[in-house]
């Protein structure tokens, strides 16, 4: 569904479209036809809610899309929701799946750590206390058998270390999420 800005003062037809319309003032920077991104990430906030606000915030920061500024326009406009989405943001993730990620295991109080380097492994997508490494599988990087491969000998390597690995894919994150949290909490009990 299309979301299209509109400012005070101007007139909305009825048209075939089904869009949603944002009403609000332009800043003092933004031009007459588009809205900034910081504008643009309040809107998915009051649109979508702060989980869709989060990924497409640590996006656009792993982007460098979003400056000083931006962030100050931000603090001062969303609401307490979009400003814990921003306060937990950060520039380092690599995919919008493993902030998903980080997102949705904040509820669970637990001591979570990205990007992290382990000897012997590489950067791995999440640490969970000490010894419980979490994947995150998209397709483009983990899609045939010689990077299927290479993660194979990743996880064999962390064993060695005496890590434990799950790996989660798109389809498990986003629609079987309460599955990934089950796993995650079992093999931290196993531990």
């Amino acid at each position: 569904m299309p979301h299209v800005w509109m400012r005070p003062g101007q007139r909305t037809y009825d048209h075939p479209c089904d869009c949603t319309e944002h009403w609000d003032a332009a800043g003092p920077a933004e031009d007459r036809c588009e809205p900034s991104l910081a504008r643009i990430l309040r809107q998915i906030l009051t649109c979508h809610g702060g989980e869709a606000l989060f990924v497409a915030l640590e996006s656009a920061r792993r982007q460098e899309l979003l400056d000083g500024d931006d962030m100050c326009w931000l603090s001062r406009n969303l609401n307490a929701d979009g400003r814990d989405a921003l306060a937990l943001s950060r520039d380092d993730s690599d995919s919008g799946l493993e902030s998903l990620l980080r997102w949705r295991l904040r509820a669970l109080g637990l001591r979570v750590r990205t990007q992290v380097r382990i000897a012997g492994v590489g950067v791995v997508d999440a640490l969970i206390g000490d010894r419980l490494i979490i994947e995150v599988d998209g397709r483009d990087n983990h899609d045939g058998p010689s990077l299927r491969h290479k993660d194979l000998v990743r996880d064999a390597n962390a064993a060695m270390w005496g890590y434990v690995t799950l790996r989660f894919d798109y389809a498990l994150i986003v629609h079987d999420w309460d599955m990934v949290e089950r796993a995650i909490l079992g093999a931290l009990a196993g531990m």
